[in-house]
């Protein structure tokens, strides 16, 4: 008998933390389960035909499957691929997408069962439910919240490979005590910790196999701040013993939270070595009480600009757009107001309906409409139309190319002015009507782009538009070369650096 851990990750370079957690549980099944990840996009016969080369000839196989937002119309397509070939063969699925609403999804109809929410002791109960009996008389099941301390931590089950070359996910705690209504972690009733001194245990090991890039999913990273301090620690130790050989590590952030102990931590860590995403999500205290977010705005803006002043660290900072009661010029305001604190990157999205969500309680008051499709993304609201909304997600995946890439540092400012909202728009209304494309445009190509809006719209003129432009390249090819060999331990030391960095914030720290 055998047991499949399965999913579609968004990348090859994003190992499932879910599946590992499962395997790592499993107990005296761990045995006869193995792991096979897959990508979207990847053939869907080929996929079934990998699973199926698992199946032993007289023996059960029964295949667990991670159903998330990104990959559930590919993983529907093969169960029901599998169920038509190998129809004997046993589905499990798990995972927030089946979660919620689960008897509405075609996915649901084609398995065999589901376990919604936790998973880590109801999905080898299952199991040996399945192969030992008697079987489950159910199909959905509600996944079963151990203790945290009777979670079997899975860092070791990363692999060489993984390490050497995936982002690696970790997480000192599970849940979130806050209900932002757009958020899945708003159904939760607390945040729960994992033992601080076996997490670091396994960060140890970890590192000591080489792992370089951790990236933390915890939503509220800075909520205990004594435990902040001392997965700070182990990084700021580990970037101490081996300045040749730097660390990176990601952390989800409450911005309005960072009290002068934690900045004292964050002032240590050197460039290119520690990431923050922090979500702003609105600045306007009307939705924020509409959507149960909770957030000093002013305190918020303060920390933003302090670690922007007085430390190295990476800021990403997320706002959303679509929010019920956030107009077009609300939004352009907060927008604004953000960018003028200069954090590297605004993450800007546009809300989406995740399964479970409270959001929908605000459908008919707000005239909330979203894609019926994965992702669910808001089509329309009653403050801004189809065709506004339109602009917008335009707008996000464009500032995307030319603000988030790192690869128009020169060039953005002279773009944006005093008016930044304003202005990117704009652009992206002018660019979206000469190639009628958002995506597949070559770097080239974009370039030439604003080149031309600037000269032609801007009215500025071509030969210093140009010269800014080629400064922007100049700079990424220093940053891809790097710096002369002969220059010395700092500058060997910053490339080492710049090594174990990800490519867009290196974009950023070359600028």
């Amino acid at each position: 008998m055998t047991i499949l851990l399965s999913t579609l990750n968004a990348r090859y370079a994003h190992a499932s933390l879910g599946l590992r957690y499962l395997l790592a549980n499993m107990g005296d099944l761990q045995e006869q389960t193995r792991l096979q990840e897959f990508v979207i996009g990847a053939k869907t016969t080929d996929m079934v035909e990998k699973l199926l080369s698992h199946q032993q000839a007289g023996e059960k196989l029964i295949i667990g499957f991670g159903v998330y937002i990104w990959n559930i119309e590919e993983t529907t397509k093969l169960v029901a691929v599998l169920k038509q070939v190998a129809p004997e063969v046993v589905i499990v699925l798990g995972g927030p997408e089946v979660s919620y609403e689960t008897n509405e999804q075609h996915i649901v109809k084609l398995a065999d069962y589901v376990i919604t929410g936790w998973g880590d002791v109801t999905f080898p109960d299952i199991c040996k439910q399945v192969l030992q009996g008697p079987k489950p008389l159910m199909k959905v099941h509600a996944g079963v919240q151990p203790p945290m301390a009777q979670i079997k931590l899975p860092y070791d089950l990363y692999s060489d490979d993984d390490i050497k070359n995936r982002t690696l996910y970790v997480e000192a705690s599970r849940g979130c005590p806050f209900k932002c209504e757009f958020c899945l972690s708003a159904l939760d009733k607390t945040a729960w910790p994992f033992d601080i001194d076996l997490f670091l245990a396994e960060m140890e090991s970890l590192h000591a196999r080489g792992a370089r890039l951790f990236k933390f999913v915890d939503r509220t990273f800075n909520l205990n701040i004594k435990t902040s301090l001392k997965i700070m620690q182990f990084f700021l130790d580990k970037l101490e013993a081996n300045p040749e050989d730097p660390v990176f590590a990601h952390f989800e952030v409450v911005p309005d939270h960072l009290p002068d102990a934690l900045k004292d931590g964050i002032k240590k860590f050197p460039p290119g070595t520690l990431q923050f995403e922090l979500g702003i999500q609105t600045f306007n205290p009307e939705v924020q009480a509409l959507i149960s977010r909770k957030q000093n705005n002013d305190k918020a803006a303060e920390n933003i600009r302090w670690l922007c002043e007085h430390s190295e660290a990476h800021l990403h900072v997320d706002l959303i757009a679509g929010l019920p009661g956030e107009t077009v010029e609300s939004f352009a305001l907060g927008f604004n107001r953000l960018y003028a604190l200069k954090p590297h990157e605004i993450q800007f999205g546009i809300l989406k309906r995740l399964r479970g969500t409270p959001i929908i309680r605000h459908t008919q008051e707000h005239g909330l409409i979203f894609d019926p499709h994965p992702p669910y993304t808001i089509l329309a609201n009653d403050t801004i139309s189809f065709a506004s909304m339109q602009r917008l997600v335009r707008f996000a995946r464009y500032w995307d190319l030319v603000a988030n890439s790192g690869r128009f540092a020169h060039t953005l400012p002279v773009i944006l002015g005093e008016s930044p909202f304003e202005h990117f728009m704009a652009l992206s209304d002018w660019i979206y009507a000469r190639t009628d494309a958002t995506h597949r445009i070559a770097l080239e190509k974009l370039a030439a782009l604003v080149a031309e809006w600037l000269s032609t719209e801007r009215g500025m003129d071509k030969e210093q538009v140009a010269a800014m432009i080629k400064s922007d390249y100049a700079g990424q090819s220093i940053h891809q070369h790097g710096p002369d060999k002969s220059a010395g331990k700092a500058a060997v030391a910053k490339t080492a650096t710049a090594a174990s960095t990800p490519s867009r914030q290196a974009r950023h720290m070359a600028a």
